[in-house]
């Protein structure tokens, strides 16, 4: 059953809160050599059937329309092999 998998992240002139507070909180933890931290969402999708390119152009609709907000995120579209391991961003 093939997967695609939709990772969305603020825009980058989006300030991300949660990314400065994980940048923060790495010092004291004794993590060192970070310099920017971005915190995203990322839904692994599996397709019944055949992955066509019109299963990935809805892929894309309900990323644009449900799984991201447009006005403030970036979304990619990848496929994954069934290993797990990425095929290709297609989006």
């Amino acid at each position: 059953m093939p997967r695609v998998v939709v990772d969305v992240m603020p825009k980058p002139e989006i300030l991300d809160p949660q990314g400065k507070a994980v940048l923060g909180a790495l010092p004291r933890l004794g993590f060192s050599g970070v310099t920017e931290v971005r915190q995203g969402k990322r839904f692994e999708l599996e397709i019944a059937g055949e992955l066509t390119d019109e299963v990935l152009e809805q892929v894309r609709q309900m990323a644009e329309t449900l799984l991201s907000n447009p006005v403030i995120e970036d979304f990619t579209v990848s496929v994954e092999t069934p290993a797990g391991t990425p095929a290709g961003t297609v989006a």
